[in-house]
């Protein structure tokens, strides 16, 4: 049976990156699909993603990583979508183009303390999100999770090593799926 395609989220600095490269190196074929990459290829008009005024320009780049991760996961690829996907704005269109080309979609929220996330976010390198404000804004986007607290998994207690073979466990009992 193949894997569905997985959503990995959480706020900035709660370690999706780092755990969807390892699930992605976990298969024959696997792609760790980062969609904040995709942000980067607007050029002109670029509005930064978390303002108010850049929906449309983020529903137009979602959409398209959705039609990216199916172009993989139609070869066969495990593939990993990496991105702060807020179930209250991109996961159900997302989902949407997924199970309309025949796709299983899985959720998983990585999630670790506003503190945690703030030191981790500004500390690196690229340091592409260094505001408080706008990292603690994406943070509540995951501090409540209603029906969907079942798919989270705190990155702050355990590590990355930790993290990815129990999302394979889940993903194998359907546990995350969407």
């Amino acid at each position: 049976m193949p894997h569905p395609v997985l959503i990995l989220t959480g706020p900035p600095g709660a370690g999706k990156s780092t755990v969807a490269s390892l699930l992605a190196g976990r298969t024959d074929l696997g792609v760790h699909l980062e969609s904040d990459l995709f942000f980067h290829f607007v050029r002109a008009g670029h509005v930064e993603p978390w303002k108010a005024e850049a929906q449309e320009q983020n529903t137009a780049v979602m959409g398209i990583v959705a039609v990216a991760a199916t172009g993989y996961a139609d070869a066969g690829y495990f593939t990993v979508i990496d991105g702060i996907i807020s179930p209250r704005w991109f996961l159900e269109p997302l989902r949407e183009t997924l199970r309309a080309a025949g796709h299983t979609v899985a959720y998983a929220v990585l999630r670790a303390p506003l503190e945690v996330c703030t030191a981790r976010a500004v500390s690196r390198e690229a340091r592409a999100l260094a505001d408080t404000a706008v990292i603690e804004q994406l943070w509540r986007e995951f501090a409540e999770l209603g029906a969907l607290e079942t798919h989270v998994l705190d990155s702050n207690e355990n590590s990355a090593m930790a993290i990815a073979p129990e999302i394979m466990r889940r993903l194998a009992e359907g546990a995350l799926d969407v």
